[in-house]
């Protein structure tokens, strides 16, 4: 029964996180493709930009439940089937949540349903850690918050928040919880933090160049 646990780390929250309800949300409003309007990012931002307030709720409630459902649908498989209790740090097993984790953000971004066009990641992301730990997840968006706030770049408030989750990963799971398993945490938390900053690339571009967008700018 392991293996199928496995199986369904892999599986179930890729295929839940690439459910994109942006995509979905502006074609049952608009018939477009939110991929074609705005920044062209299937994501919250460009919702909001694109087709407003009431729109962007919905995407942003959609996003958020998929990937926390999908990380806490790992987490009781692997207790229910393999009888593994991942939360228990003693059982080593804390990676596979972060393996999770990963697995939805790859889903959101790469989702088979829409030809492997979907979002950044950044909602996927904190969902799923807030259910795998609330205290990075708070630091995290904290952090967000902080960045986003001083400089009203959404874009770069992801992108710096992205790159301090694998140095989180690494302080709680050595300092505080002791997990032996730490390492492998980190690096799995490594690579979403990079799989989030590389799909904003073009922002990355738009910042170096001055011409990035701010939270409250309309898309043209």
């Amino acid at each position: 029964m392991i293996w199928l646990c496995y199986i369904i780390m892999l599986v179930v929250p890729y295929l839940m996180a690439g459910i994109n309800f942006s995509i979905i949300v502006c074609k049952i409003k608009t018939g477009k493709d939110i991929r074609t309007l705005g920044s062209g990012n299937a994501g919250l931002t460009n919702t909001l930009r694109v087709l407003g307030k009431p729109s962007a709720v919905i995407v942003l409630i959609g996003d958020v439940s998929k990937a926390a459902l999908a990380v806490l649908a790992v987490r009781l498989c692997f207790l229910w089937l393999g009888g593994v209790n991942t939360m228990d740090f003693a059982s080593q097993m804390k990676w596979v949540e972060y393996m999770a984790v990963f697995m939805a953000i790859v889903g959101h971004c790469f989702p088979v349903y829409y030809g492997f066009k979907g979002g950044k990641g950044v909602l996927a992301a904190i969902s799923g850690i807030f259910v795998l730990d609330w205290r990075i997840a708070c630091i995290l968006l904290g952090t967000f918050i902080f960045i986003v706030a001083i400089s009203k770049y959404v874009s770069l408030g992801s992108i710096l928040a992205s790159a301090c989750f694998c140095f989180e990963a690494a302080v709680f799971g050595y300092y505080f919880d002791n997990d032996p398993a730490w390492i492998v945490n980190t690096i799995i938390a490594a690579f979403c933090g990079l799989l989030i900053i590389v799909r904003h690339k073009a922002n990355i571009k738009r910042l170096r160049d001055h011409n990035e967008k701010k939270l409250g700018e309309k898309a043209k």
